[in-house]
């Protein structure tokens, strides 16, 4: 199932307030089981992002193919990469 924009849209605005990097994860997990979510550190992603948000990077997850991949195509996405940025240092 390809990532809606009005998905999107809910998933930005649950990062905006995420108390943690942890719980948020968790949350989006619950909320949109049908996607599949990742956390990892910025530095360690050298595709450029999707959307940048003040402490994430977003990325795009094609996993319609037996491996996972980054993808900027969102009709093919089935998840994201949530890349933690380091605020503040």
């Amino acid at each position: 199932m390809a990532l809606a924009t009005e998905q999107l849209i809910e998933i930005e605005r649950l990062l905006a307030t995420a108390n943690s990097d942890t719980r948020a994860v968790a949350d989006l997990s619950r909320r949109f089981p049908q996607l599949t979510f990742v956390r990892c550190d910025a530095a360690g992603v050298t595709e450029q992002p999707f959307r940048g948000l003040p402490r994430f990077d977003l990325h795009l997850i094609d996993g319609s193919d037996r491996c996972m991949q980054i993808t900027a195509d969102q009709a093919r996405a089935t998840g994201l990469v949530l890349a933690g940025r380091h605020v503040g240092r």
